[in-house]
């Protein structure tokens, strides 16, 4: 028998199919597609994501909801002990990048979960503060400068690193000053206050597309958050895609929007969010703590792009959500803007 999937006993199902899937197991059962997962965390936490997922549901929402066993628990475990969930599945496909109307329709299913995605506060799941993680990163940065010039650029990735580090260090920079001007601590304090959630790895994988529906799997990263974290990952991935398009990015934040009206602080975040050289950070860290050695060209080319991408991406995203008079966006911040920087 496969692994695992004995434990569908205790749920009083049987597969007719099962197969390999996400690093999962799908079975299809009387009751539909279930998914099967290792366990790996806290059972406490999993209580907290199973309640938002039942709360989502009671709202019409297609997520991927945890099944309880007989005995009424969520995490059930084999002959050799080894913990297991059982989750609800759906018959759909991905999020196609490629396609503008699974974009704005991923856009607008964020926007309309994040409505619902509220729950009495524990701190202990609380995002990180985003004002202390970009002046950790603009250390960081920092250190890997002076290692690299104590040591002497020997490879084309550290020559690069020292030419171009002054302009994304001063970003950075920028952007974390940028958090106390727009008011970052209340905005935080009130998303904390109001219980909202992120999704955590909203994405075009968790993204499911089912005909005129949309489900939404994978909360397993979850957090009292800004929303807006969620709102800047999706984006950012996707307009890498499209070599940061202008007149996409207006249509996403405004299909957002529409749905859920951003109030001026939360603009005013997602503008920060954009203007932090989140990739370069990255690129970097990963080179300092990873074989300094051996520096792939992959990530040699990935640096010279975001030094190119710094003279060609700049661009001004202007909230245009178009059409919509009683917009509370059309009606108090028509000349808000969104500066894009990488």
């Amino acid at each position: 028998m496969i692994m695992g999937l004995s434990v569908l006993e205790q749920y009083g199902l049987t597969a007719s199919f099962s197969g390999r899937v996400r690093g999962a197991l799908l079975c299809r059962t009387e009751k539909g597609p279930v998914i099967l997962r290792e366990f790996h965390g806290s059972e406490k936490k999993l209580s907290m994501q199973q309640q938002l997922l039942e709360k989502m549901k009671e709202q019409n929402c297609l997520v991927d909801a945890y099944l309880r066993n007989r005995e009424g628990v969520l995490v059930s475990r084999d002959k050799d002990s080894v913990p297991y969930t059982a989750q609800i599945w759906f018959e759909g496909r991905e999020c196609d990048t490629r396609s503008e109307n699974d974009i704005l329709k991923s856009i607008r299913t964020l926007a309309q979960i994040h409505k619902i995605m509220q729950l009495p506060v524990e701190m202990d799941y609380a995002g990180r503060n985003l004002q202390e993680e970009y002046i950790r990163h603009n250390q960081e940065m920092k250190k890997i400068r002076r290692f690299i010039r104590k040591k002497g650029a020997v490879n084309s990735f550290e020559k690069d690193y020292l030419k171009s580090v002054e302009w994304f260090l001063q970003k950075g920079e920028e952007a974390a000053a940028m958090l106390e001007t727009t008011d970052y601590k209340n905005l935080r304090q009130q998303s904390l206050q109001s219980g909202s959630i992120c999704h955590g790895e909203y994405n075009q994988h968790n993204v499911l597309i089912l005909g005129k529906n949309t489900a939404v799997t994978n909360f397993s990263h979850w957090s009292f958050d800004v929303q807006m974290a969620d709102l800047y990952r999706f984006m950012r991935k996707i307009l890498e895609k499209y070599s940061w398009d202008l007149h996409l990015a207006q249509k996403m934040l405004s299909a957002y929007d529409s749905v859920r009206p951003l109030s001026e602080s939360e603009w005013q975040n997602l503008r920060v969010r954009f203007c932090y050289p989140e990739k370069y950070w990255k690129l970097a860290n990963h080179y300092y703590t990873h074989n300094k050695a051996v520096i792939s060209g992959k990530n040699v080319e990935k640096l010279r792009t975001l030094i190119h991408q710094k003279k060609t991406v700049g661009g001004i995203f202007q909230n245009s959500a178009s059409g919509s008079n009683d917009s509370e966006c059309d009606k108090n911040k028509t000349s808000l803007f969104l500066k894009i920087v990488i």
